[in-house]
């Protein structure tokens, strides 16, 4: 009766107050253990503290994404409350006028915890909820620590669980980091990569199977393969999507919706997509969204084959761009910076070195995720903060990344015409293009002869029978790249 009176009175006035507690020492907060003292110019409760102490390890904090995500969702269910007249217009508007500060991140310094606490996420949505009740509190000139009249639990989590909100923040989390970072990203490295593949789409190259000689190609058409990978990644990415948008809210502790008000679900979403510009809906199996994380396992996969990817196409790279007088050095990488302290005049393909690094980081993330996805025990997987760390982590990396080997890299290269030129000059494997005309063991003749007494292959052939006319006429490396050759 005592909250139902609070949730009644008239509104009161709200203070235009700056962000922040410039007070020393430490406040008294409690909850249902009983008192705790929290540092006084934070705005967190003893929740957070308890966690703080018990669980202050390494150097992992919950990612500040996280936070910005719950801000969403406590805007939403607020503003979902207020309309239903569960809570009264005053306390909504305020509860959203402190999730818009943790939307836009202005509370960070507020949230401290650690990644490595209790697996549903509980102490990080306490967090949230101690946080905007004391600032509200502030701005209406209250008592720290009062709860009144903006209570964290009965006001600020009204209709909504740890169970099912943390695992909606981490969905929501996860859609902006890939629609944001790594998806604008990706297509700022396609397009770059796209344009060097139409710039060299005539500069001829001898292609390389087992790392050994093989027929020609052109640049052009090597790089292409590099964009059909990434539009590949492109598409598995966005794909995986589908599985964030689908949300938990509204199941609250096991999925049942208990305390949560019929069609609370369905609202909040709603909201929710309406404030974050993402087609959010509600899922439609409350059990599976929170006993599983399989959403987020998918998308950490999907990071983790594009992992893959940049890392055949960074690997190649390092590898034509080596020498420069005793490599492959088909490339030229640009110097962005001294390669060494003892060699004077040295440059490393540094970017292609740090992409391979993130790409095995990002592989090890999702060996991680995919161990914590399986362990969904009964109604709740509890191992939810490992997981969006890993995908946050994973995300960041790689759009930085690319950001980084697109601009340091790609798009400096150069090639060394020279060298193409004498490569092909030099190809044995051009032969290929005789066996249809003199047969294979014929070729074959050819070939070793060519290697064996340091001939070109022109020589070899024409020391063999094969008449100049029909070696230049068959033999012509540019003709040679073009689809259908052989059958001509």
């Amino acid at each position: 009766m005592r909250l139902r009176s609070r949730a009644r009175r008239a509104a009161p006035r709200i203070h235009n107050v700056p962000i922040g507690l410039k007070a020393a020492g430490t406040r008294t907060e409690s909850d249902s253990l009983g008192e705790v003292r929290v540092p006084a110019d934070h705005y967190w409760g003893a929740q957070t503290q308890r966690s703080l102490i018990h669980f202050s390890i390494g150097d992992d904090r919950m990612p500040k994404a996280v936070y910005h995500a719950y801000g969403y969702i406590k805007k939403s269910a607020a503003i979902v409350n207020g309309r239903a007249g569960r809570l009264p217009q005053w306390q909504a508007d305020l509860i959203s006028r402190v999730a818009d500060e943790v939307i836009r991140g202005a509370l960070d310094s507020e949230f401290p915890l650690y990644v490595w606490q209790t697996g549903s996420g509980t102490q990080s949505n306490m967090n949230v909820n101690e946080v905007i009740s004391n600032r509200a509190i502030q701005l209406l000139g209250g008592r720290l620590g009062s709860k009144d009249p903006i209570h964290p639990n009965d006001q600020v989590n009204m209709g909504q669980s740890s169970n099912d909100t943390f695992i909606t923040a981490m969905h929501i989390a996860a859609v902006r980091a890939i629609r944001e970072q790594v998806l604008p990203a990706l297509d700022r490295l396609r397009d770059s990569t796209a344009a060097k593949s139409r710039q060299w789409e005539h500069a001829v190259k001898i292609g390389r199977t087992h790392l050994e000689d093989a027929t020609p190609l052109t640049v052009g058409q090597e790089w292409s393969g590099y964009v059909a990978q990434l539009d590949d990644a492109t598409d598995h990415l966005e794909h995986t999507l589908t599985g964030l948008y689908r949300l938990a809210i509204g199941g609250t502790a096991v999925g049942t919706g208990l305390n949560a008000p019929p069609g609370f679900a369905d609202e909040v979403t709603t909201q929710l997509a309406e404030l974050t510009g993402y087609p959010f809906v509600s899922a439609p199996n409350k059990f599976a969204a929170q006993s599983s994380c399989d959403a987020l396992v998918r998308v950490s996969t999907a990071l983790r084959v594009l992992a893959v990817s940049l890392f055949k196409f960074a690997n190649d790279l390092r590898w034509l761009g080596s020498g420069p007088r005793t490599g492959l050095h088909e490339l030229i990488l640009p110097a962005n910076e001294p390669g060494s302290s003892i060699m004077p005049g040295k440059v490393n393909p540094t970017q292609a070195e740090a992409m391979l690094m993130v790409a095995i980081q990002v592989i090890g993330d999702d060996s991680a995720v995919s161990m914590a996805g399986a362990e969904g025990n009964f109604e709740l997987n509890a191992f939810r903060p490992v997981i969006i760390n890993n995908v946050l982590h994973s995300a960041r990396i790689l759009a930085d990344m690319m950001d980084h080997f697109r601009a340091y890299l790609v798009e400096g290269a150069h090639l060394d015409t020279a060298r193409l030129k004498e490569n092909v000059d030099r190809s044995v494997m051009m032969v290929t293009a005789l066996s249809p005309v003199i047969g294979y063991d014929q070729a074959a003749r050819i070939a070793h002869r060519a290697l064996e007494e340091n001939l070109t292959l022109k020589d070899a052939a024409l020391r063999s029978g094969v008449s100049p006319a029909l070696y230049d006429r068959v033999v012509d490396p540019e003709r040679l790249t073009e689809p259908g050759v052989a059958r001509r």
